[in-house]
């Protein structure tokens, strides 16, 4: 019953020895796992970073309307009356032929 016993131990100790100097597998896993993270994370922020710039680029200039002195051009004129006589936006906008949003911008102003 002795020789089971210490065999067991001596097994015990041998393996809890080795255990000290395996390469641990799990923590090659986690490591990989962390750098395909960042790799994403990184590729995700150049991306929209990338995004952001190509918006600036496409968008059209916002009209900034509240540097004039109050005089309105021929074009506002045109859209502020036939607004007022209750034509909608895409009938302005096919009437004079300016885009959609540009009239809004211009409604908005009114």
């Amino acid at each position: 019953m002795l020789f089971p016993i210490i065999s067991v131990l001596i097994i015990g100790i041998v393996l809890f020895v080795i255990s000290f100097f395996a390469n641990d597998r799990f923590k090659n896993i986690e490591n990989q796992i962390e750098q395909i993270s960042l790799s994403s994370l990184q590729d995700s922020y150049q991306m929209k970073k990338k995004l952001k710039v190509l918006e600036e680029e496409l968008l059209p200039t916002q009209f900034d309307f509240s540097n004039q002195t109050g005089l309105k051009s021929s074009v506002e004129k045109h859209v502020e009356a036939l607004y007022r006589q209750g034509y909608n936006i895409q009938q302005i906008s096919q009437a004079t032929q300016i885009s959609e949003y540009d009239i809004e911008a211009l409604i908005k102003q009114l």
